[in-house]
């Protein structure tokens, strides 16, 4: 067993976990919240992936598609996938992000996703400092690990802070996102080039953030940049 391991399982004795959602001694997820989690079923759009009653795309990628090869998600942001999610990135049970990566990576082969890498969006240094991590890097990392996929956390950038986009408006999201990531320099001499790579984050809304981390992908050289995500808003 790795130390990490050995510290963890000793820690657990001491102050055993409880489940995010019910709260039941011995889980960081307990395994009747995990299989009430519902998942997107068949049929769904092609390119954003949200259910409709029809094969084909939905009414809004046929006027105006996400500016992505793809987006994908687990499910709808309901009970209990929604208090995960907010244990996870504002809470500080970090642990949340073993069983959602897997969620996402049982996703990418439900969806039948391939890539060459995988990244999470980024958050501003300030901000991951403040939190003291990036939960979209934690989930990346998980997802990437079933996969067999190099994840590269540091590939995008995110060059200044941004308001967040919980309560803006559609435009208004896409205006505080324009030109908010750059590729790390140390990835910006077409490594990637001709790649297909996917973007994890949490929670996608309007697509704007993923929208805005693609255009940068493409602009560097990126063949295909999908979005990998664990809610979507119905």
């Amino acid at each position: 067993m790795k130390p990490h391991s050995i510290l963890q399982y000793g820690l657990d004795m001491l102050f055993p976990p409880s489940c995010a959602v019910c709260k039941r001694t011995g889980y960081v997820l307990c395994p009747a919240c995990q299989s009430s989690i519902v998942c997107f079923l068949p049929p769904f759009c092609a390119h954003c992936g949200c259910p409709q009653a029809a094969p084909g795309l939905c009414t809004r990628c046929r006027h105006r598609p996400l500016r992505l090869s793809g987006l994908r998600a687990v499910g709808p942001y309901s009970e209990p996938l929604r208090t995960c999610i907010h244990c996870l990135k504002y809470t500080g049970v970090t642990r949340l992000a073993e069983p959602l990566g897997l969620l996402l990576a049982q996703a990418a082969r439900f969806y039948d996703l391939s890539a060459d890498i995988i990244i999470p969006v980024p958050l501003h240094e300030e901000r991951e400092r403040e939190r003291g991590y990036n939960h979209a890097t934690l989930l990346a990392q998980v997802c990437g690990r079933q996969l067999g996929i190099p994840v590269i956390p540091d590939l995008l950038v995110r060059t200044r802070a941004t308001v967040a986009q919980a309560h803006l408006s559609m435009g208004l999201r896409r205006q505080n996102v324009v030109g908010a990531f750059a590729c790390h320099p140390a990835y910006a001499t077409m490594s990637f080039y001709q790649r297909t790579i996917i973007i994890i984050d949490d929670v996608c809304t309007t697509g704007a953030t993923l929208e805005a981390c693609a255009q940068t992908l493409f602009t560097t050289g990126a063949g295909a940049v999908w979005g990998l995500v664990l809610a979507r808003p119905q």
